[in-house]
């Protein structure tokens, strides 16, 4: 019970990240390779600022808008200068590995003595708890701490996708997904589709370092590596949700790319769970990936073929 707790609450931060890639990728067609490292100089942001005794919620606010200033230079690279998005992405990721080393002053930073957003989870927690350690959930003892944190987790993840449903429903965010889905059409009428990129990488990017931040609590550090390989988690979280609603539905999409991070996750447990070398993992993520993008065209095919067969 408590590794299926401790992957949902991994799975629901994660989601954050995931929501930002579903901006950049499905919104703006953009492979964006910045949330690499972006994610870190979220986290890493944040734990400085914590470790100099500023407000959790404001240090993780801090850890965003660093990001989003990433996003921002990615956006403006690839719209001023005219270098290609992917392109523009490594550059920037390349670079944030020596910005997030100058930020955190060393590759690691603990926060285990230092007042963090868990660390309030856990505070409300006890107090619903009636200040009990652990609480019985379907026969199973499981720390009050970690029920807190799962909790949490997945109402900042329905209040992000909540906020983001109602952002891209608005005049800009309708602006924003008609950029990228017709650049013609919308600079026809006026908009400037450079200036609506740059945004929406720069909202991308506030989004996965929002969950660095929070990452970086629940783990109880920052980490200069913690962000290899988790623009592909976001990938595949935004393919597997796609897979699950099968809808391009704005509000499904959203819905689809957190449950998809959730299952992701959760897949990545068990099979840690059932005795996978550790040293494997991004292997195992690469597979689960490709499954992901492959799986639903095979399926898709067959069912046609069992259509036209049965015609």
């Amino acid at each position: 019970m408590n590794l299926l707790v401790g992957s949902l609450t991994i799975g629901f931060i994660l989601s954050i990240l995931a929501l930002g890639i579903y901006v950049s990728f499905r919104v703006f067609d953009v492979a964006d390779i910045t949330t690499d490292g972006s994610i870190t100089l979220g986290a890493a942001t944040a734990a400085v600022l914590l470790v100099a005794g500023v407000h959790p919620a404001l240090a993780t606010l801090a850890g965003a808008a660093a990001s989003a200033v990433a996003g921002t230079v990615t956006g403006l690279l690839a719209t001023r200068f005219r270098i290609p998005s992917l392109l523009a992405g490594i550059l920037v990721m390349t670079a944030l590995y020596s910005v997030n080393l100058r930020v955190m002053g060393r590759s690691n930073v603990p926060l285990l003595s230092v007042p963090s957003l868990a660390e309030a989870a856990e505070r409300a927690g006890r107090r619903f708890s009636g200040g009990a350690e652990s609480v019985g959930v379907l026969g199973w003892e499981v720390a009050v701490r970690d029920l807190a944190m799962l909790a949490g987790a997945f109402l900042v993840a329905v209040a992000v996708a909540g906020l983001l449903y109602v952002f891209f429903r608005t005049n800009l965010g309708t602006a924003m997904r008609a950029t990228g889905n017709n650049a013609q059409m919308i600079r026809a009428l006026g908009v400037d589709t450079g200036r609506m990129t740059v945004a929406g990488l720069a909202l991308a990017n506030g989004l996965v370092g929002l969950s660095g931040a929070l990452l970086a609590q629940y783990q109880g550090f920052a980490d200069v590596q913690m962000g290899i390989g988790m623009v592909v988690w976001g990938f595949a979280s935004v393919i597997i949700g796609e897979a699950l609603v099968r809808s391009r539905l704005l509000g499904l999409a959203l819905a689809g790319t957190v449950l998809g991070c959730v299952l992701f996750r959760l897949l990545i447990a068990l099979a840690l769970r059932w005795g996978l070398d550790p040293n494997d993992l991004k292997l195992v993520t690469a597979a689960f990936v490709f499954a992901a993008l492959v799986l639903p065209r095979l399926l898709e095919r067959a069912s046609r073929r069992k259509e036209a067969s049965r015609a």
